[in-house]
């Protein structure tokens, strides 16, 4: 395996490979989602939970299959294939196969008025309902007429899928990231969080033999998924991880967002804020404007140390859970500055979390090679990084609160970490 070849190009061919697979919360469209990824990486463990599983104050839904569906007006025209895209289906739609009017036909028809040219992603999960999504601009050229409606699915009791894959370290404390695979043909707001999480898996794996953390991935449907594993895991969650991240909407190359957790002040924050500084284009969203699955992960009684990473947030970019959210979103390079982030805090935990400088005072920098050994009138070598990393370096300041206090981004401060640790000025650990 050659940690090389893991980049955001080889991430596009993974989403261009799941692309058509119909997702929802439940059904054979996740399903073929998840045994992709596990192809991927083969150590990715699938489980099953039977509909009507209490998991808190939630019940798991029906399963629900769709094959096909379209509406044919009696000219022989067809609107809203779903074989032409997945997203033309209102989610979890009650099958049906009727012929109507018109008049009767256009309150099942959901578009999204403010952007005429795109379908929009519309869900009914817990009520029953059927329907077709649109573009508005199709909706207003619907001839008049009879309808053949069909909508071929089922749903029934069944069962609802999530993986998880834990790379095992010297440490049972965990580093955890989750992802949700729900949503059907839609780029950055579905497929560019499995396959960052998926490509973060075996980054890890070639690099480090034996990392000295636990990693955890999750791969759940958004919400009922995310419930589920925690109702499964809570006692051991809670007594390991010590820092988690949300993967959501991590494929474009506009911005970079940091969710923060309830609190706002956890490992999983201070380590995402290292990782952003200085790149272009940083917001940062209060927990109260969240929207993903930290919201459970957060929870009161919950309260795991986690916190959201987005390129552009959801809800935030104009594509967002319409058909417009494709390609065009999604970047290689964007893709990239996603894996760069994670990356850097991995590599972060693998290093020397909390160094410690192992000399008292100032460290005879120059006998080491690591300053200019002649001093003259003029020439100021720059080495704020190095002498501020050494004044924190104190074992009780992680890295992360150390690329904060000196405001340099964590990738150099990894680097200069491994410098001092060569030269034998920081405690091995």
């Amino acid at each position: 395996m050659n940690s090389q070849k893991i980049d955001g190009k080889q991430m596009i061919l993974w989403m261009k490979d799941l692309w058509h697979y119909p997702r929802s919360l439940t059904g054979h469209g996740t399903r073929k989602t998840l045994n992709y990824l596990k192809n991927i990486n083969p150590d990715l463990n699938i489980y099953s939970f039977n509909s009507g599983k209490k998991v808190f104050d939630w019940e798991i839904p029906d399963e629900w299959n769709i094959y096909d569906a379209y509406i044919k007006h009696e000219s022989g025209e067809k609107f809203a294939e779903f074989k032409k895209n997945n997203l033309h289906i209102l989610g979890y739609s009650t099958p049906c196969d009727m012929h109507i009017s018109l008049d009767e036909l256009l309150p099942h028809i959901y578009t999204q008025q403010d952007q005429p040219n795109v379908i929009p992603y519309v869900t009914s999960y817990y009520e029953s309902n059927w329907g077709f999504c649109m573009s508005e601009k199709d909706k207003a050229h619907l001839p008049n007429g009879e309808y053949h409606v069909v909508i071929d699915a089922k749903k029934h009791k069944g069962s609802m899928e999530i993986a998880d894959l834990v790379i095992k370290g010297e440490s049972s404390k965990e580093i955890f990231f989750s992802t949700y695979i729900c949503h059907p043909s839609m780029a950055n707001n579905e497929l560019s969080g499995p396959v960052l999480a998926s490509a973060l898996i075996r980054y890890i794996k070639a690099e480090f033999n034996n990392p000295k953390y636990t990693y955890r991935f999750v791969f759940v449907p958004e919400t009922i998924g995310s419930i589920t594993y925690i109702n499964q895991h809570l006692d051991n969650l809670q007594k390991n991880v010590i820092c988690g991240f949300n993967l959501s909407c991590v494929g474009d190359n506009r911005a970079y967002s940091h969710i923060e957790s309830r609190m706002g002040n956890n490992l999983a924050d201070n380590a995402l804020q290292s990782a952003l500084i200085n790149l272009d284009n940083v917001v940062k969203y209060s927990f109260l404007e969240r929207g993903s699955d930290e919201r459970q992960y957060c929870a009161p009684g919950v309260d795991l140390p986690l916190c959201g990473f987005c390129r552009t947030k959801y809800g935030e970019y104009e594509e967002y859970h319409t058909s417009a959210d494709n390609f065009d979103v999604v970047t290689a390079d964007g893709l990239d500055g996603a894996f760069d982030v994670m990356r850097n805090i991995i590599n972060s935990f693998e290093v020397n979390l909390f160094p410690k400088i192992n000399v008292k005072c100032e460290p005879q920098l120059g006998r080491r090679g690591l300053r200019n050994n002649v001093s003259r009138k003029g020439y100021v070598e720059d080495l704020s990084l190095r002498s501020n990393f050494i004044a924190y370096a104190d074992g009780k300041h992680s890295l992360f609160d150390i690329a904060i206090k000196i405001k340099k981004n964590i990738k150099l401060v990894i680097i200069e970490a491994k410098k001092l640790e060569k030269h034998g000025l920081l405690h091995k650990v």
